[in-house]
């Protein structure tokens, strides 16, 4: 059998949370290496230095085009803001690093735009607005149900630093539900908001509702209503390991990609 070879990664945002949890998970994969750290602070540092994960040999750049051209990377993890997201996705583009998102913000206009150049260049890479694999399950699990049960409404929840909403989660899985529902205006035809934004936002007649609460993660509930009955699903994040099995996935999956692709849910076996 070939030996596979060892992934060179770089982790954009290492002193984020979720940036944190992905430069942990690597020190523990036997199959990837941390070569590199991009952050806004601690240029030249160790990696190990700045984030307290012990073994780790790389080095902290402030300049994502000063890091790749020093550094031999094959993959770039970043979960920072959606601003810088899509500046070092660009950057990741331009160097043939093989991009591994986990920002929201992109729309689809803007994937398609990073798709087309990556197809160019035959590169591999990924946008996913959620890793959990749970997560992801009910993206596809509510895309099932959504042919049988059209009148459907999105709640997610999020810790109260999340930038954006709805989140990406919340939009990805509403756009898969589009896929297989039949499109209705929900609730009555006469309803009006006693207060703005109470019925929350439409998105091809069905509602999504975003809530924001210290203390909580991630976690989406999606409610499906029929003659008689009502369908949940339901997917809680308690703490942010839960997301690095995908992560872990995506960044080995990506090295035989050559393309982009948006959505964990379409490279799981």
């Amino acid at each position: 059998m070939k030996e596979k070879k060892e992934i060179r990664v770089a982790v954009a945002g290492p002193r984020g949370r979720m940036g944190l949890e992905t430069i942990h998970m690597i020190a523990q994969a036997p199959e990837l290496k941390l070569v590199a750290a991009i952050d806004r602070s601690h240029d030249g540092a160790r990696v190990a230095d700045v984030t307290g994960a012990a073994g780790l040999d790389g080095l902290v750049y402030t300049d994502i085009d000063a890091c790749f051209s020093k550094e031999n990377v094959d993959v770039l993890i970043d979960f920072t803001n959606p601003d810088v997201g899509k500046h070092n996705l660009q950057k990741a583009i331009d160097y043939g690093v093989r991009p591994v998102i986990g920002t929201s913000g992109f729309t689809n206009d803007e994937v398609d735009r990073y798709r087309r150049q990556m197809d160019e260049k035959k590169l591999g890479g990924i946008i996913a607005p959620n890793f959990a694999i749970g997560a992801v399950l009910v993206m596809k699990f509510s895309q099932m149900a959504a042919k049988y049960f059209p009148d459907a409404e999105i709640i997610e929840l999020h810790h109260d630093k999340k930038k954006d909403a709805p989140s990406g989660t919340a939009i990805k899985t509403a756009e898969l539900m589009t896929k297989t529902r039949e499109a209705k205006q929900q609730g009555a035809s006469d309803e009006k908001e006693t207060l703005p934004g109470a019925r929350g936002a439409d998105y091809d007649g069905m509602r999504i509702h975003s809530v924001r609460l210290p203390g909580l993660i991630a976690h989406q509930e999606v409610l499906f209503g029929g003659k008689g009955e009502l369908l949940t699903l339901r997917h809680d994040s308690m703490d942010r390991a839960s997301f690095m099995t995908g992560v872990h996935y995506a960044a080995t999956t990506v090295m035989d990609l050559e393309t982009l692709i948006y959505g964990l849910e379409n490279i799981l076996d």
